[in-house]
């Protein structure tokens, strides 16, 4: 493969030796590791060493540094962006962002039954709370069909019943054949092919 990022039809994640660099910091370097469709990979480690920058590398929002990458072509980020007109009320809002995206309407309803905020279609968006938030955020990947979800603390500021929603719908996608790759300080109920533990590299190279 040729450096800096590569995709196309290939439904698997594969990284070989990917490095990353920003504002002339390096924040990880030579990672590599591999994810077929059924799989999911959990990303830890403290903030700051690059888990969110992997993610949006991943995504195509960012190059690597070094190395290489091929993902599935039709992949979704969710991060802490909420991407969603906060003045309308929800339902509205997201048939906005679908149409912006391309994606079938009828589909809307489905996706705010999966994050179960189909109670608040008609409110809007400004009123929700933090965890109805991260669900809205949620529902805007449940809304696509990408096979690969990238999710930044997906479970960020949910309580318990929604962490077990979130769940289902984490492992429906893999019972689908989706591909999941999360960075998470909370615990995700669902079994994890593999987790990359990110180390501040200072830390590392102190100890060489």
């Amino acid at each position: 493969m040729n450096d800096g990022q590569s995709t196309g039809s290939n439904d698997r994640l594969f990284a070989e030796a990917i490095s990353c660099t920003r504002g002339g910091r390096t924040l990880f370097r030579d990672l590599t590791f591999k994810l077929a469709p059924g799989q999911a990979g959990l990303l830890t480690g403290p903030n700051g060493v690059g888990k969110s920058s992997l993610l949006r590398l991943l995504a195509g929002l960012l190059q690597p540094s070094a190395g290489s990458c091929t993902v599935p072509m039709a992949k979704a980020l969710c991060d802490d962006r909420l991407a969603l007109n906060e003045q309308l009320p929800f339902e509205q809002a997201l048939r906005f962002w679908a149409r912006l995206d391309g994606r079938v309407q009828a589909d809307v309803a489905a996706a705010m039954a999966r994050a179960g905020l189909a109670h608040l279609a008609e409110v809007p968006v400004r009123y929700f709370s933090t965890g109805q938030r991260q669900r809205a955020r949620l529902a805007r990947t449940y809304l696509t069909d990408a096979r690969l979800w990238l999710l930044d603390e997906p479970a960020n500021g949910l309580d318990t019943d929604s962490v077990a929603q979130l769940g289902t719908a984490l492992q429906s996608h893999l019972d689908d054949g989706g591909i999941i790759l999360a960075a998470s300080h909370i615990p995700l109920p669902i079994p994890f092919d593999f987790t990359l533990k990110l180390e501040p590299l200072e830390d590392l190279e102190a100890c060489l």
